[in-house]
């Protein structure tokens, strides 16, 4: 198999799978306890106010496994249209949809059923009929070219091998003008090769 220099030699469908039975479980049963940090606990970390964790259902926010906090940028403004990549719970989904209110629009995509289910069920909840739960992964979004305002995203482009692609298919969506606001995971010395191509290191 030949891979581009700097991307990871490991079997892409496999690492999905992987991460996706992990999310599945932090969706199904948060309460269990994981090797990162979840929930209110989290969000309290990152920087969320109290306020806006309190007014999301608890199960969205149990489920909560971010890495950062992309609304550290700035909110997001009245009337536009987001895409959350790898939304998860659905956590900083419906936290953009009350920024953008119903005249805007979420779109919020992830790879994990369980994990769509959980943001479906958020949006239901909180009556955010401006959300839009769609199966995807950050390399292939399912929306058309500059569809969206702002891209956000929280800890998931760590957890995809070929950052470039992810990259590439941001700006693809972006609308001119547009913006990305990540929270995720920096390492500011080069990852040994060895390390990259180990499938353990990245899912487990």
């Amino acid at each position: 198999m030949t891979v581009p220099l700097g991307v990871a030699a490991v079997d892409r469908e496999v690492l999905r799978a992987r991460i996706s039975d992990k999310y599945r479980d932090v969706a199904l049963n948060p309460e269990l306890g994981f090797h990162f940090h979840t929930g209110a606990p989290l969000a309290a970390m990152l920087g969320y106010p109290g306020e806006v964790v309190a007014a999301l259902p608890p199960p969205t926010v149990d489920s909560f496994a971010g890495t950062g906090n992309p609304f550290l940028f700035g909110d997001l403004h009245p009337g536009e249209v987001v895409v959350d990549i790898g939304c998860g719970a659905g956590f900083d989904t419906l936290i953009a949809a009350g920024h953008v209110g119903p005249a805007g629009r979420v779109v919020a995509v992830d790879m994990t059923p369980e994990m769509r289910a959980k943001a479906v069920a958020g949006a239901r909840e909180m009556g955010l009929h401006h959300v839009d739960v769609r199966e995807g992964f950050a390399e292939n979004l399912p929306v058309g070219d500059e569809f969206a305002d702002v891209l956000i995203s929280n800890g998931v482009i760590n957890l995809c091998p070929d950052k470039q692609a992810v990259f590439r298919e941001m700006y693809r969506v972006l609308k001119p003008g547009g913006r990305i606001q990540v929270g995720d995971i920096l390492v500011h010395k080069e990852v040994p090769q060895e390390a990259k191509d180990d499938i353990e290191l990245w899912s487990g």
